[in-house]
């Protein structure tokens, strides 16, 4: 139950995060390639560099043939077991609908509070992996800003978040 969050206080709905679950969420993000740029750049590239393999490769080889996607699973699998993994907030907070007069995010950790306003609060990001294994010590999520400012000292020992 130690790995189970819950977003309360000025929600309509109360929302329980399970950060395990994460890692086959499609909306998850690299954090080794992350906080190297621009975003939206990045994605550019990506799909850029992307649909030119694709291209380059139907040149060679014609059609794609199941073992070359067995190649790419397998190449996917790797990722996953040895990357650094974190998903963004805003979801979750638009799922739970805070109410009108909520005007502060609440991170509860062990030790203190922390306190941000509700509308930066949709640009964080919860670290849920570290290369490759669940935050097991200091976790279950590490909060980051989106602007990579607390990267090497993220918000850690979470244990709430309550909308206030």
């Amino acid at each position: 139950m130690g790995q189970i969050l819950e977003i309360k206080g000025k929600v309509k709905y109360k929302i329980t995060l399970d950060p395990s679950v994460w890692i086959f969420d499609d909306r998850r993000i690299d954090l080794d390639t992350f906080f190297e740029g621009n975003e939206d750049q990045k994605q550019e590239i990506a799909y850029e560099e992307k649909m030119s393999h694709y291209w380059h490769r139907e040149i060679r080889e014609g059609s794609v043939s199941p073992p070359t996607l067995k190649t790419e699973k397998r190449y996917e699998k790797e990722k996953l077991l040895t990357g650094t993994f974190g998903i963004i907030f805003e979801p979750f907070l638009n799922n739970a609908e805070p109410l009108p007069d909520a005007t502060s995010l609440i991170i509860e950790t062990k030790s203190n509070e922390v306190v941000i306003p509700i509308d930066e609060a949709k640009d964080l990001i919860f670290q849920f992996s570290q290369k490759g294994k669940p935050l097991t010590e200091n976790g279950p999520i590490y909060v980051l800003y989106k602007d990579g400012s607390n990267r090497h000292d993220p918000i850690t020992d979470v244990v709430a978040l309550i909308i206030n």
